[in-house]
Formats: C-alpha cells, sequence, structure tokens
C-alpha cells in the first residue's frame, strides 16, 4: 500500500484478536453449512492483518509465505464467498477489500477513507432516509455501502501542523 504520509494507518488487531475472529468466521461459516477452506481462511486472515484496504492482487502477492503468488481465481472465490457471508466488504472507490467486524450477510457498511494514508474505518452510519426511499419506490435493498473521502486524525493533524488546508469547498 502506498502512502503519502509518515505514518503507518492506524488499524491493526493484536494476534489473539486475529486467532478469534478467524474462529469465529469458521464458525460463521458452518453454521450456514459452507465449507470453510484453507484459501478462505487465508484471504481473511491477510486482511485481518492488514493494516488498511487491500487490493486482490496484493493479496495474491503475499497469499503463499515464501512461495509462489496464489492464482488469481482462488483469491477472488474466496473474496466473493467472504463478501457474501459478510465476512469482508469491497471497497469500489479505491477497489479494495477490508475485513468486517460484523457477520451479518445483508447489513449497512460505510467508510472513513483517508485519501493520505490509505486507512479505511468501518461505522455504523443511520440508514433511514436511504431505505425510506428505496421502500417509497418499492426497491429492496441487499445492501448499503457508503464512502467518505478525506483524512483521517493523523493526517489532518500532520496537515495543521504543516500549514496545508485540504477541507472540501
Amino acid at each position: 500500500m502506498e502512502t503519502h504520509c509518515g505514518h503507518l494507518p492506524a488499524r491493526s488487531y493484536e494476534p489473539g484478536a486475529v486467532r478469534d475472529a478467524l474462529v469465529k468466521a469458521e464458525q460463521h461459516c458452518r453454521e450456514r453449512g459452507e465449507r470453510w477452506t484453507a484459501s478462505r481462511a487465508r484471504v481473511l486472515e491477510l486482511l485481518l492483518n492488514a493494516r488498511a484496504p487491500v487490493k486482490a492482487y496484493d493479496l495474491m502477492a503475499s497469499f503463499d509465505e515464501g512461495g509462489a503468488p496464489a492464482k488469481p481465481p482462488t483469491v477472488y472465490r474466496a473474496l466473493e464467498f467472504l463478501e457474501a457471508l459478510g465476512l469482508v466488504h469491497r471497497i469500489a472507490g479505491i477497489n479494495a477489500f477490508i475485513a468486517c467486524d460484523g457477520h451479518a450477510a445483508m447489513h449497512t457498511a460505510a467508510f472513513l477513507i483517508c485519501d493520505c494514508c490509505g486507512s479505511a474505518e468501518e461505522f455504523d452510519p443511520e440508514t433511514g432516509p436511504i431505505t425510506a426511499v428505496a421502500d417509497e419506490n418499492g426497491f429492496v435493498v441487499r445492501g448499503v455501502t457508503l464512502e467518505v473521502r478525506g483524512r483521517c486524525r493523523w493526517c489532518a493533524n500532520d496537515d495543521k501542523a504543516a500549514g496545508h488546508d485540504h477541507k472540501a469547498a
């Protein structure tokens, strides 16, 4: 991941939390009658260990520790499966994936995405107006993803200290 500043994105999990998240993901998968495979587990592990959203080709490159990169279908199938189960989200605006903290196949995903360091923080937005408009128009909502672009608190503080103002007009 390329960053434009001197710090790493703030997101990180403790090693024990990654292990716990993988166990919960496997349980979530099995409860739905799905197979939990090594490639699905590895893709989720890479996303959980990432400090920011990760592009599919970066997942392929780091898939096999010390070996050859994974083939695209292996990673894309795993991502598709994990996304369908609500374990990961695709952030379309940056064409990258991020592990989800929740485990619901259909829920609102909203992200604060830093244009400087590349971090993305998931939050739960108020989606009442969106679903109300959908209901009025007979539209059945399968999911809502909101992407908010800007600067995280660390990059904003760096900008302020350097005298830069990147606020939207």
